[in-house]
């Protein structure tokens, strides 16, 4: 007596609910452009877009809303049917999917960054965290190091590393967040660092300090009185002995005669500089 042995039964494909469009989609490709071709393209769109959805579906953890993904998953789908070639031979779906899933990546890969991160640093982005995720199973969740990541990839520790820091960029956080473990409402704006007047201050003294000495000495008593004194025109010229009217025109024609003499000082050095690199660059 022959033994009965029992079929073990199939697992379903994801697809095998997929819709039989093989006729339509061959006479897709065989019509010209025109109304008739639009309307079986959108039948076969409709018909797809379960499975574009399902496909959709699979990204809907990645802080976008499913209703966008599943969009731009249609829009992978009307370019699978208008691109798809039965002549080559292979199942619609087999086509259709990778180009969902291409359009479903591009879409994060350029909408969905808040900094502009290069397509390179993004690809060494998503093998650093998958590497990451991996060695911390065999690592008792200690966090891998960057020789141990290289190892794994087969990358550089320089790509590596750029990969790293490729992991803050998907996100920016605001300079109003508050920063970690701090205290009092402490945020990160607090952390940074503010333009000091002062810095400016003693530039604009140290370049007018020798100036100043050069001047007769009248006119440096003028301005020592006016502006490291507070005293007012009239005063000056009761101290100095001539009108305020004259005081006036002093104090105005020195301020800009040595102003005119930094000035002077610094704009040959620049205008040098872009001379020297424009020969620079004719000689190259």
């Amino acid at each position: 007596m022959s033994t009965v042995v029992p079929r073990t039964k199939r697992a379903r494909h994801p697809h095998d609910d997929a819709p039989d469009t093989a006729g339509d989609l061959e006479r897709l490709a065989s019509l010209p452009p025109g109304r008739e071709r639009e309307r079986l393209q959108q039948e076969i769109v409709r018909a797809w877009v379960p499975m574009a959805y399902r496909l959709a579906h699979r990204y809907r953890n990645r802080s976008e809303s499913l209703e966008d993904l599943q969009q731009v998953a249609a829009l992978g789908l009307v370019k699978a049917v208008d691109r798809y070639d039965p002549g080559r031979g292979c199942a619609f779906e087999s086509y259709a999917v990778p180009t969902i899933v291409g359009e479903l990546r591009r879409h994060f890969r350029d909408n969905l960054w808040d900094l502009h991160v290069p397509r390179r640093v993004q690809e060494l982005r998503n093998k650093v965290r998958a590497s990451r995720r991996e060695l911390s199973l065999t690592l008792d969740r200690r966090s891998p190091t960057i020789a141990q990541i290289a190892e794994h990839t087969g990358l550089s520790e320089e790509d590596v590393q750029l990969g790293m820091e490729a992991l803050e960029s998907y996100r920016t956080l605001s300079l109003d967040s508050p920063y970690p473990h701090a205290e009092d409402a402490f945020t990160r704006a607090d952390t940074l660092g503010d333009c000091e007047p002062g810095y400016d201050r003693v530039i604009y003294r140290e370049s007018v300090k020798p100036r100043l000495r050069k001047l007769p000495e009248r006119e440096r008593r003028i301005l020592y009185l006016r502006f490291f004194c507070d005293m007012s025109q009239s005063r000056i010229a009761a101290e100095v002995g001539i009108s305020q009217m004259h005081v006036s025109r002093l104090i105005s024609s020195t301020c800009q005669r040595i102003r005119r003499e930094v000035e002077a000082e610094t704009t040959p050095s620049a205008t040098g500089d872009a001379a020297r690199g424009a020969t620079g660059a004719r000689r190259g």
